[in-house]
């Protein structure tokens, strides 16, 4: 492995880090407002229209979407309409809805109905009945990053930060129809995973290969090549993913949130590059303040990534687009995150739109309906 201290500047080509998202879907039965097991005929369905863009996940009831590395906000926004445009008509043809919630609003009882794929197998002999319940839907953001050093150099300086990314991103209150009091219980479900979650803080790849090793020598890791953590090096991309986000209804809110992470990884990479380490907070430190982020979303108190204490959500926010701000204007992107916390002050984050759309009579059925029309138009109504 080079020294990335002094390898070429991270980039994507043409001197722009690319970007990819993918988006995971829920399929619900439009009369009954269930999710229902319709995601192999509609990953086919779609795969017809955007090819390898769209696949079946762990559960039947779901689907993914993809996009292919972009340079800009506005390629990126227009590769997520045309996959998630695909996976609307085929859900359609297939007499089902999509729905862009991190967890199902309503759910026939019993355990969830899982894939064949023997990854997907394995998983399930591992955790047993700790994946009955395991239907969640998130955001994976890639950003460019091959040198597997400076990746996991980078995911130290991003492992404080994740506690805001689930709070801003929230968008999982319900859970077979009722609510559980917390913004994103998706990142609940995840928690209860040994080896799901924040990572461990490593000086170098190969420490953290072994760490991962280590785990999976426990069984609490499915995989060392395959970890799950909330920030990595992609196993198969030259990428560092992060993957502690719900999956969002509204795609300006998907767009800023991963022109976001782009400035937040260049940033970082370049204070790596500069022989800055990161703060190594404690894993047990960083799984609270998730915790604490899933309770409350956007509108509670979250973890300083540089002091500790608990400050408002809001105004974690402006201090991570202030120290992202140059990479942000660089891109012109500073304009799409301004206009992502300005929707969160004025509607609050997904959990709040949802816990709107139940109030009074109206009830799941009504959260499901409007998530549907949300995820279609790729634009969230206020609640």
């Amino acid at each position: 492995m080079s020294d990335y201290r002094s390898g070429p500047a991270v980039s994507g080509g043409g001197g722009v880090v690319t970007i990819g998202v993918e988006e995971e879907f829920f399929l619900v039965d439009p009369v009954t407002r269930l999710v229902v097991a319709a995601g192999p005929a509609v990953a086919g369905r779609a795969a017809r229209e955007v090819g390898d863009l769209v696949t079946e996940e762990f559960a039947l009831c779901q689907v993914e979407g993809r996009t292919p590395p972009c340079r800009s906000a506005a390629e990126l926004r227009g590769e997520l309409e045309r996959v998630r445009a695909a996976l609307v008509a085929a859900a359609r043809a297939e007499g089902v809805a999509l729905c862009a919630s991190g967890t199902p609003v309503l759910q026939e009882e019993g355990p969830v109905r899982v894939a064949g794929h023997p990854r997907y197998q394995a998983g399930r002999a591992q955790y047993r009945s700790m994946m009955d319940d395991f239907a969640i839907s998130a955001l994976h953001v890639h950003v460019h990053l091959p040198d597997r050093g400076l990746a996991v150099a980078t995911a130290n300086h991003l492992r404080p930060w994740l506690p805001l990314l689930i709070a801003l991103s929230a968008n999982s209150p319900f859970e077979r129809g009722r609510d559980t009091g917390y913004a994103s219980w998706r990142s609940v479900i995840r928690s209860r995973f040994p080896c799901l979650g924040p990572p461990p803080y490593a000086d170098s790849w190969q420490e953290h290969e072994r760490l991962a090793e280590t785990i999976a020598g426990t069984e609490a890791m499915l995989d060392p090549d395959l970890p799950f953590w909330d920030v990595r090096p992609n196993p198969r991309l030259p990428t560092l993913e992060i993957r502690a986000m719900d999956v969002q209804q509204d795609l300006d809110d998907t767009v800023a949130v991963a022109v976001l992470l782009r400035a937040l990884v260049v940033t970082a990479a370049g204070r790596a590059r500069r022989g800055d380490r990161g703060r190594a907070w404690p894993g047990e430190v960083l799984r609270a303040a998730c915790w604490r982020a899933a309770r409350d979303g956007w509108s509670g108190e979250g973890f300083d990534p540089w002091t500790g204490r608990s400050r408002p959500v809001t105004e974690l926010a402006q201090e991570m687009t202030a120290s992202t701000r140059e990479a942000l204007e660089e891109t012109g992107d500073l304009s799409a995150v301004t206009a992502l916390f300005g929707r969160l002050a004025a509607s609050g984050d997904g959990a709040t739109r949802q816990r709107a759309w139940a109030a009074g009579d109206s009830g799941p059925e009504t959260v499901v309906d409007r998530l549907v029309l949300a995820t279609a138009a790729g634009r969230a109504a206020p609640g």
